[in-house]
């Protein structure tokens, strides 16, 4: 492969446009780690955080699964190690969002903030996606001490423990299911008097011993103190308040991706996820690349969205050696 330090270095071209090589919109684990071997690749990469820097993970009070962190760490100090990591190799982190592009010519253009252009010869999306909530303020107030959007993540917090899943789809029986291996007693609230997921789920999630399904059910307010949740009061079909005691919370009502921008151009599945060509991180437009979860709605894990940043970069970087 050619030397790209031999190719053009990013440049200011006014006040209101810049070219760069590189750009990176999103932070969290898959823009950090796209920024890291970016960046070690001399691709000069500029990254801009978004409207949550260090993306979900930042709402995340204990992260154990991360490999190379055996006593754990939060998620904004996980989040800070990898920005820091990319800043060591020469990466660009700026703050600012995205609010529109134009991917119809080369240089591919973004706007930032509104009011400045971005020229850039390859672009990484890692703008991630974002949990859908019930939108309670007892919910927003538990956030991350005992209310949680991801089973995978938190599960582990709750051994022994009894939880309820909000949900009648295939991601809250899914969960619901696996808590159950974790937890003494699972609650699935359902807001309608049957579930939306697919048989197989269904059967899974009903002929779990500890999994009890509250038909009918909708939630009003979520308990606790302190130290975290301790209830929830749902209101039924007869409009009876119903006032369990648990431990956790869990939101399984889906994600949305933060994709909306890019829509104009950029191929995506019915719900928003952008699609890649399979086995790496390709785009329908050639020198755009999608990473972590914009594009992945089956794992959503900070690994699974770190391995694709990693891929994202060496995808740029093989493009960009195309270029001169």
């Amino acid at each position: 492969m050619e030397n790209l330090s031999d190719k053009p270095q990013n440049k200011t071209i006014s006040n209101n446009m810049e070219h760069v090589k590189c750009l990176i919109i999103g932070s969290g684990p898959a823009g950090f780690t796209a920024a890291i071997y970016a960046a070690r690749a001399n691709l000069s990469p500029v990254l801009y955080e978004g409207l949550q820097p260090g993306g979900q993970l930042t709402t995340t009070t204990e992260v154990e699964n991360f490999p190379g962190y055996p006593e754990g760490v939060t998620g904004p100090a996980m989040m800070e190690d990898l920005k820091n990591q990319a800043a060591r190799f020469g990466a660009s982190v700026r703050f600012g969002y995205a609010t529109q592009v134009d991917f119809s010519s080369k240089p591919h253009k973004v706007l930032i903030d509104g009011e400045k252009w971005i020229e850039a010869d390859a672009v990484i999306i890692a703008t991630g996606a974002t949990a859908k909530y019930l939108g309670l303020p007892s919910e927003e107030k538990f956030k991350g001490f005992g209310v949680s959007a991801c089973a995978t993540c938190d599960g582990f917090f709750y051994k022994g423990k009894v939880v309820a899943v909000v949900g009648g789809g295939d991601t809250a029986c899914e969960e619901a299911t696996y808590l159950a291996g974790l937890c003494k007693k699972v609650y699935l609230i359902v807001r309608k008097n049957f579930l939306r997921a697919s048989k197989a789920m269904q059967h899974r999630a009903t002929n779990t011993a500890n999994i009890e399904v509250l038909f009918e059910h909708a939630t009003k307010e979520i308990t606790g103190n302190d130290m975290g949740v301790t209830g929830v009061t749902l209101v039924n079909a007869k409009g009876e308040e119903v006032k369990l005691d648990i431990d956790g919370f869990f939101v399984a009502i889906g994600h949305q991706p933060n994709s909306d921008i890019f829509k104009p151009f950029i191929k995506m599945d019915e719900t928003g996820y952008i699609l890649t060509e399979a086995g790496s991180t390709k785009t329908n437009v050639p020198g755009v690349f999608a990473c972590g979860d914009v594009q992945d709605k089956i794992y959503r894990q900070a690994i699974t969205a770190a391995g694709t940043g990693c891929m994202a970069a060496l995808d740029a970087e093989k493009y960009l050696a195309t270029l001169h």
